[in-house]
């Protein structure tokens, strides 16, 4: 079977996450996939479409369509599977909703003839336009966190952040929270894993630059993971990636009960819900404090993580693929 992957950006960590890790087991089980960029031109995307003519069917990754994408993909395509792990039908600037995204989400979704979403929330959007919709979470290697390392043995306490320079914002909205501890406690440092960071009045922060290599030991060599986030319908959409992260370097993590975050961290086993400044202080301040809940939950944590070890969604994704093919 030959599928041709259509993404914007194969570089993003989006891609990476939910299709690169795959791509070895989807060959292995017969389905070989070709991935290609979207081009920005117009005549290049409907070479580009043309081509999908070739292929057993089409791997749309997260792109939402305008009419003329939408048109020249019908009209080459064959078989069409979209998949998206954000709220692409929202604008990231503001909670309320983008008319345009939303007629090409729909567009999209009504053009393929499987949609897999990366959350329920996501797949409740898709659902008003295409019955065939399944849920597939974002996956992580979890083997790539067994990595041996040295304790730090310093005595300090690494409050540890990884994202984006898109996503950095949400961090930084719990400012006030790591000046409070930074000023409680003088042994604390937050780390931050980016591509961009800011600096704290009250806490030391190391800035650890974001590389595939590093990652898995930068987060190991951590003390808690943090998740937060704000309340809106565009973060709701959000996959959790970060906390699943956390979870596989065996973090306790404190987090906004938004979306999957609620889910994915177990309140008081494999860490704590955090909704407001007074809650994150003390939350983050317990885990500070009291080094044997750290280990508790975090192993708690790393335990609960295993269900979505890529060997396992790899699995679901390879039998969704090679049924819609058949069918």
């Amino acid at each position: 079977m030959d599928l041709f992957v259509v993404t914007n950006n194969p570089t993003n960590a989006s891609f990476r996450q939910r299709i690169e890790v795959h791509l070895a087991m989807l060959l292995e089980n017969g389905i070989d996939c070709e991935v290609a960029k979207l081009p920005p031109d117009f005549l290049g995307r409907r070479k580009l479409f043309k081509r999908t003519a070739k292929f057993d069917g089409i791997f749309l990754h997260r792109k939402i369509l305008n009419f003329s994408d939408a048109f020249w993909l019908h009209r080459y395509g064959r078989k069409i599977i979209y998949d998206f792990d954000d709220a692409v039908m929202y604008s990231t600037r503001k909670s309320g909703s983008c008319l345009s995204r939303r007629r090409r989400f729909r567009r999209s979704v009504e053009l393929a003839d499987l949609v897999i979403a990366g959350n329920p929330y996501l797949a409740e959007h898709a659902q008003k336009f295409n019955p065939r919709v399944e849920v597939l979470p974002t996956g992580l290697d979890t083997s790539a966190y067994k990595v041996e390392t040295k304790s730090e043995n310093d005595g300090k306490i690494r409050l540890v952040w990884i994202g984006s320079k898109s996503t950095l914002r949400y961090l930084a909205q719990i400012k006030p929270v790591l000046e409070e501890i930074g000023a409680r406690f003088d042994n604390v440092i937050l780390r931050i894993i980016c591509d961009d960071f800011f600096d704290m009045q009250n806490m030391r922060v190391e800035k650890h630059q974001w590389r595939k290599r590093t990652e898995a030991f930068d987060l190991i060599t951590g003390d808690i993971g943090l998740a937060p986030l704000p309340d809106d319908r565009f973060t709701r959409g959000k996959c959790g990636f970060k906390i699943l992260q956390y979870a596989a370097a065996g973090l306790p993590v404190v987090a906004s009960p938004v979306g999957v975050n609620a889910e994915y961290v177990d309140d008081g086993v494999t860490g704590f819900h955090a909704i407001n400044t007074s809650q994150w202080v003390d939350r983050v301040s317990k885990l500070i404090k009291d080094q044997a809940l750290r280990k508790q939950t975090g192993q708690a944590g790393k335990s609960r993580v295993r269900e979505f070890d890529i060997s396992a969604l790899g699995k679901r994704l390879v039998n969704l693929i090679v049924e819609f093919l058949e069918a």
